[in-house]
């Protein structure tokens, strides 16, 4: 490859590793480092950025844990362009939502309002277009989630193992990549906070509602079941969060 794709000199003064892994990243993403292609030896990206090669390890590491670059041994070896694929990506997904609501002054209303807000835009085409392994995973786990025996944290896995079933209905990977953050790491939030108030029953009878809609090809009834969930989940919340602080519990 022209090593001149990598981007402009670095600049001196700030983190030298984390701008080479933002040059060979922009070129992956612009295109000018393409799928399996093999990048730079260490020693020619040293001599390309003007660094010591124990910086450009640290930036190849850097992107490595991006799953954007994948290392081989041998003759043939090196770093080489990976293909990311959407399920894989899903993880680093959750776990950056996950950090942005834990670590920033996200009130439980506004991550409800965005996760249901995004489920409901999806639930039209998981109708639409939906598998049959899909209304089977949301069955069996509304029949998981009416065993009284099961845990708090069991049923929290329930529910998002019946959520994911119906996001990934819409067979779109894009979605399911984007709503991966919100199912996953929104609801298991929202259910920790209202467990301890929620009446599971309830919240069967939604589910088994929306899976009926789903089953019926009938996403506008789906949406409104969401809806009705969204509201029982937000006044649970109100009333927990009331009895926290001493308030009048809402109506």
């Amino acid at each position: 490859m022209n090593i001149d794709r990598l981007g402009p000199p670095l600049d001196q003064r700030a983190d030298l590793s984390a701008q080479i892994a933002a040059s060979i990243r922009d070129a992956i993403i612009i295109g000018a480092l393409i799928v399996d292609e093999r990048l730079p030896s260490e020693a020619e990206l040293s001599l390309r950025f003007d660094v010591s090669r124990a910086t450009v390890r640290e930036a190849l590491k850097r992107l490595a844990a991006q799953s954007l670059i994948r290392t081989q041994r041998g003759a043939t070896g090196g770093a080489f362009v990976n293909r990311i694929s959407f399920e894989a990506a899903q993880a680093q997904q959750i776990t950056t939502s996950t950090l942005l609501l834990s670590m920033n002054d996200v009130s439980f209303e506004t991550a409800c309002e965005a996760r249901y807000a995004l489920e409901r835009a999806c639930a039209p085409l998981s109708a639409d277009r939906r598998h049959l392994h899909h209304l089977t995973v949301m069955r069996d786990e509304i029949e998981r989630q009416a065993d009284a025996g099961l845990t708090d944290e069991a049923f929290c896995a329930s529910d998002v193992a019946f959520h994911r079933a119906l996001v990934d209905g819409a067979c779109n990977p894009v979605l399911s990549y984007q709503l991966a953050g919100a199912v996953e790491a929104m609801q298991p939030l929202m259910n920790m906070i209202t467990f301890t108030a929620r009446s599971r029953d309830a919240i069967i009878t939604l589910h088994r509602t929306i899976a009926d809609a789903i089953e019926a090809q009938d996403g506008q009834a789906a949406s409104a079941g969401l809806t009705a969930l969204e509201a029982e989940t937000q006044t649970l919340a109100r009333r927990v969060f009331a009895r926290r602080s001493g308030s009048p519990t809402p109506l």
